[in-house]
């Protein structure tokens, strides 16, 4: 398609050239003219009598609206569009802190795809990976942004218009920074700042400036959020007992100090505050908890509320807890999340239920500003480009008074990332198991433990005995393997899921074959298994990390992929060491296989057996050994 631009283009024109190519498009004289026009009525997009136009009020609209004219302009000689915006503020928050650094190409290719859908907001969470003059630790080996960096990301966002900023911590979620030992005189406990410090204030203050510095945004993200543990290692020594509250607010006074002082906007999480009202003191969707007078008053006003909630899917429960909000007397943001943590997959059974039933209310409740979380827990084996089905449908709601339909958002996702809204939901296959609840509503994970519990140890082996997990994993491997056929531009995103599936077909019921064969002291049988099955498996295991290197690297900076190269590396030494442990049974060198000797118990409360899902955990070293992986002798 041929398009010749009329108007006043020149700001625009670096954005229309580089999504040239992604939109098959070529900036001709002799192709269809657009008329490009400033309105303050939104977007209005059309195509008559062989001429098209965009009419715009926000550069990130005018983008949008180019998408909108190719995209009908290839099924119609005549249309015409119009769109309000809903949100002043919508994009995502990318976990830039979880081992997966994305590179500025990589980050790149996904502002390409925000502009054509019109998002205009990106949020960098960053605990740790940016660089503070003086500080050499912070950050160390963890694949930190340069300033050089931080700023070509900020001009690439600037060109479409979409606001980029920073999410930092200035209180707690600092482990990774505070681990080291030359920086031990920062530290209260295991992640929070000893707050009350001069040297403490100093860091805080370079942390704002350093992070701050490369954006052309005003808007930062202060953090504050989960510092249930604040006040209660090297301040309780030196300072006595203090509430959280007290500690809390004296140190968020100090931080918005320095804030107002470089003319910055901040923003932070709001959980803090309705856990210290609530009972426990640690429950922030308590249905109870109200915020008392003192509290109201205490809190500053001049730093927006972000309200962060990713599991709801009921419009009442989100409007109870909007409302418990409204005393902090701040400005509220939303936070949604689409589910790629703790998972290989996209949980979006969960995900899109929540966030359209979110999205609904926060247009009600007037909230404006809203971000689609993508954390990175765990170390990050999910990848951040599957969750744009999730992008898209935030990008739909903030562009329509109403929900979007079905068919609407596959057509958009479609154009705007080049997938087929079904690949990306095959995604959810991978947790959505037998056993799970519907839409995975309880967070199943068993693509993430299945693949690292130990075959020996079985930990997960009674709550997923009985579903036919193998006949799931191999249908799926099926039709992931047809769906990057007949859908090329997804063959890249569903490389690793493919892989990993033909692990778990063989893999996920191993262990219970094992024990059953053992019990029964079929020899044989476990003879077949080391001789055969494991080092089947372990060709497998081998097959998906050689994809996921591949993926992590076209994707993320190095730094963090030595921890899945441990995981992997450890996954096939343990199939060896079981398979000879088998043999040396069945083969008379041993008496018996202790770890098969032991019995299968439920491994969480949250299970099958009570309706609750197939299971979940959120930790690797739990999933691989129930033994000693790591000790913190001395946490604070």
């Amino acid at each position: 398609m041929k398009l010749w631009f009329e108007g006043d283009i020149l700001a625009l024109l670096p954005g229309i050239e580089i999504l040239a190519d992604e939109l098959g498009i070529q900036l001709e004289e002799d192709g269809m003219p657009v008329r490009v026009e400033s309105s303050s009525e939104g977007i209005e997009v059309g195509c008559e009598d062989g001429q098209g136009y965009i009419r715009y009020e926000h550069i990130h609209q005018f983008f949008r609206g180019l998408g909108l004219l190719v995209q009908h302009a290839r099924k119609s000689a005549v249309f015409h569009i119009t769109e309000q915006q809903q949100f002043d503020l919508v994009g995502p928050m990318f976990d830039l802190s979880r081992n997966a650094v994305l590179t500025t190409e990589s980050f790149k290719d996904m502002l390409n795809k925000m502009a054509l859908m019109g998002l205009n907001t990106v949020m960098l969470y960053m605990e740790d990976t940016y660089e503070i003059e003086g500080e050499p630790y912070f950050g160390y080996m963890r694949g930190r942004y340069s300033q050089q960096e931080l700023r070509e990301i900020d001009d690439y966002a600037a060109q479409f218009g979409i606001e980029a900023f920073p999410s930092i911590q200035t209180l707690a979620h600092l482990e990774e920074f505070l681990k080291w030992e030359p920086v031990s005189h920062y530290k209260d406990t295991k992640g929070a700042l000893l707050v009350g410090e001069d040297r403490t204030l100093s860091l805080v203050e370079r942390m704002i400036e350093s992070a701050s510095a490369p954006f052309r945004s005003r808007k930062i993200h202060i953090g504050m959020d989960e510092a249930e543990e604040l006040g209660r290692g090297k301040y309780l020594d030196r300072n006595g007992y203090s509430s959280r509250f007290d500690i809390m607010t004296s140190h968020l006074e100090k931080v918005l100090d320095i804030v107002r002082g470089r003319g910055l906007e901040p923003m932070m999480w709001s959980d803090m505050f309705l856990k210290l009202a609530s009972g426990n003191g640690s429950e922030y969707y308590d249905a109870e908890t109200s915020i008392p007078e003192e509290m109201q008053r205490r809190i500053p006003k001049d730093v927006d509320m972000v309200y962060w909630d990713y599991v709801h899917t009921e419009a009442e429960e989100y409007e109870q807890l909007v409302a418990k909000h409204r005393p902090l007397g701040s400005k509220l943001a939303f936070a949604g999340a689409v589910w790629i943590f703790n998972t290989f997959g996209v949980n979006y059974g969960l995900s899109l239920k929540a966030s359209d039933t979110a999205l609904q209310v926060c247009k009600r409740e007037g909230i404006n500003e809203v971000y689609a979380t993508m954390w990175g827990d765990d170390g990050n084996e999910g990848n951040p480009f599957a969750a744009l089905l999730g992008l898209q449908l935030y990008a739909e709601h903030a562009y329509s008074p109403e929900r979007p339909e079905w068919g609407h958002l596959a057509e958009r996702v479609k154009f705007c990332t080049g997938i087929e809204a079904d690949s990306y939901l095959l995604m959810k296959d991978l947790d959505e198991t037998p056993g799970a609840e519907p839409d995975n509503r309880v967070q199943s994970n068993p693509s993430k433990f299945l693949l690292y519990q130990d075959v020996l140890l079985g930990l997960f082996d009674h709550q997923i005995e009985g579903l036919e997990l193998t006949a799931h994993y191999e249908a799926l491997e099926r039709t992931l393997a047809e769906r990057r056929a007949t859908d090329p531009a997804a063959a890249q995103m569903l490389e690793v899921p493919e892989k990993l599936c033909a692990v778990l077909k063989r893999k996920s019921l191993i262990g219970i074959e094992l024990k059953r064969a053992y019990d029964a002291g079929d020899k044989a049988a476990l003879v077949l298994i080391a001789e055969r099955e494991l080092p089947e498996i372990a060709r497998a295991v081998k097959e998906l990390r050689a994809a996921h290197r591949t993926a992590w690297h076209h994707m993320f900076k190095p730094f963090g992929w030595e921890v899945l190269d441990i995981r992997y590396g450890g996954l096939v030494n343990r199939l060896d060491s079981a398979a000879l442990r088998l043999l040396d049974y069945a083969e008379g060198r041993i008496a018996r296989i202790e770890e098969l000797e032991q019995e299968r118990l439920p491994y969480s409360s949250a299970n099958r057996f009570n309706n609750r899902g197939a299971g979940w955990c959120s930790y690797y070293y739990r999933m691989a050994t129930p033994n000693v992986f790591f000790h913190v002798l001395n946490p604070f």
